[in-house]
Formats: structure tokens, C-alpha cells, sequence
């Protein structure tokens, strides 16, 4: 028997196996694209590759395309799974989670992998990955390089507007005023950071340790950024990329 968890995203899908005694046994990456319909046949072709049948399998699954998953016996929020993912791969008893996502925001504070309190920003792209995602494209570098160039800044610079839209010609504009790109990288992460603390400030627990999920969970200056302004540490690991799906997966192993 395999368990296996399922996190369709609005930029990636990612997807977690665990075996019968609850190891891990893979973790996979793979584009969203257009549709939650082709990623979840692409998501089937990796895993009849690995020797995992999906149809026989325990499934959760969890994300904005969790629906469009039929062999699933569960839909979970990805709130709930990133919550009991955190739990597994930090081991801690009580910790606050940070999850920027593609379309939206989250924070969460859980205990024993429970969710206890959550915000979210989920009504503007601004601060969220899909954010970071568009400036990097302007600045036509990709994430983890764009992280790289903000550590290198000679200057700081503030991304004034609210609005991705807005945000963007902001960003043309000092780049046409022959602004480093490094001190726009700086701007755009640091924007994002300062929109995470506004919501994490919402937190009644906000002394609790802090771990990052996601996708940005691998830019090691955003966590300096993250942690400067929240004033403590903010923890992360490369699987912690994988944290809904591993949660997903967990709770179909009922653990």
C-alpha cells in the first residue's frame, strides 16, 4: 500500500509518496501549465514510472485544483496540509507557518500539526509568489536568481505600489531611470516580505518559532528579509517545498 498526497497549484503541482510504514519514499515537482487536468495526467505518468498506481493507492489530495482529482478519497484544504507537513518536517510542537503561494498568501499557527488560527491574503496577487514571479520575468532573471541579485543591493529601493499591475510599471520606470537591477531585485522581495509580516501581525501566537513553505522556501535572502522585519528566525528546508503534499500524504496514512 502507498499513500500518496497531491498538491495542484496555481504555478506547480507537487506530489509526495509515502509507504506503508509512512517513509517517504518521493517527492516530486511539476509544472501546473494551463490546466489541473493535464498536470494530474502528467502527475499519473511520473508515478506509473516510479511503480505507484494511483488507482490503488491512498490519496489526498489538496491545493486550488484538488477537485480535479477523482482518484482522491479526500479533498483537503491546503491550510490543513501545509499545517501537518510543517509538523513532520520541523518536529516541533507548536510553530507558526509562512506559505507563499502562487495565487495567495498564508499564514498559519498550529500545534501538534493542527491549524489553531490562519489569515490569508487571497484577494490581490501583490505579495504573494505570482507577484515575485511577474517582477522576475521583468527583470528577466528567474526566482532563485532574483534572490541572489537582492543580496548583492547597493541600495534600497521602494516598490511603492500595492497593485501587481501598478507595481510592474513601477518597476519599468526605475529600471528606464537606470536603477541597478539588484536594488530593484531588493525592492520587489522586500515588498513581499513587508505584505507577509502585515497579515503574520495578525497572529495571536506570532512568538511561536517560524518555518517558510512553498516555493520561495529555497531563496535564502527572502528568509533574511522575512526574518529582519518579523525581528527572529525564519527556518526552511528544500523539502519544505513539498510541505501540502506531504501533509496530504500523511493524512491519508492517517497520521
Amino acid at each position: 500500500m502507498n499513500y500518496i498526497g497531491i498538491d495542484i497549484g496555481s504555478t506547480c503541482s507537487k506530489t509526495a509518496v509515502l509507504d506503508e510504514s509512512g517513509q517517504v519514499t518521493g517527492l516530486f515537482v511539476l509544472p501546473t501549465g494551463w490546466s489541473s487536468l493535464q498536470a494530474l495526467e502528467d502527475i499519473r505518468r511520473e508515478l506509473a514510472g516510479r511503480g505507484v498506481d494511483p488507482e490503488v493507492a491512498r490519496c489526498v489530495s489538496t491545493g486550488y485544483g484538488r477537485r480535479a482529482v477523482p482518484f482522491a478519497q479526500r479533498q483537503v484544504t491546503e491550510i490543513s496540509c501545509h499545517a501537518r507537513g510543517a509538523a513532520a518536517l520541523f518536529s516541533r510542537e507548536a510553530v507558526n507557518v509562512i506559505d507563499v503561494g502562487g495565487q495567495d498568501t498564508k499564514v498559519i499557527s498550529c500545534r501538534d500539526g493542527r491549524v489553531e488560527e490562519f489569515y490569508m491574503n487571497d484577494k490581490c496577487s501583490a505579495g504573494t509568489g505570482k507577484f515575485v514571479e511577474i517582477m522576475a520575468n521583468r527583470l528577466n532573471v528567474p526566482i532563485p536568481e532574483l534572490d541572489g541579485l537582492a543580496r548583492s543591493r547597493t541600495e534600497q529601493i521602494e516598490i511603492s505600489s500595492l497593485c501587481t499591475v501598478f507595481a510592474e510599471t513601477e518597476v519599468v520606470a526605475l529600471a528606464g531611470q537606470g536603477v541597478a537591477r539588484e536594488n530593484i531585485a531588493w525592492g520587489v522581495l522586500n515588498s513581499v516580505a513587508k505584505k507577509v509580516c502585515q497579515e503574520y501581525a495578525k497572529l495571536r501566537d506570532a512568538d511561536r518559532p517560524v518555518f517558510l513553505t512553498g516555493g520561495l522556501c529555497q531563496c535564502g535572502y527572502f528568509l533574511d528579509l522575512l526574518g529582519q522585519r518579523l525581528g527572529r528566525t525564519v527556518t526552511s528546508a528544500p523539502e519544505a517545498r513539498y510541505a501540502g503534499a506531504l501533509g496530504a500524504a500523511l493524512l491519508a496514512a492517517g497520521k
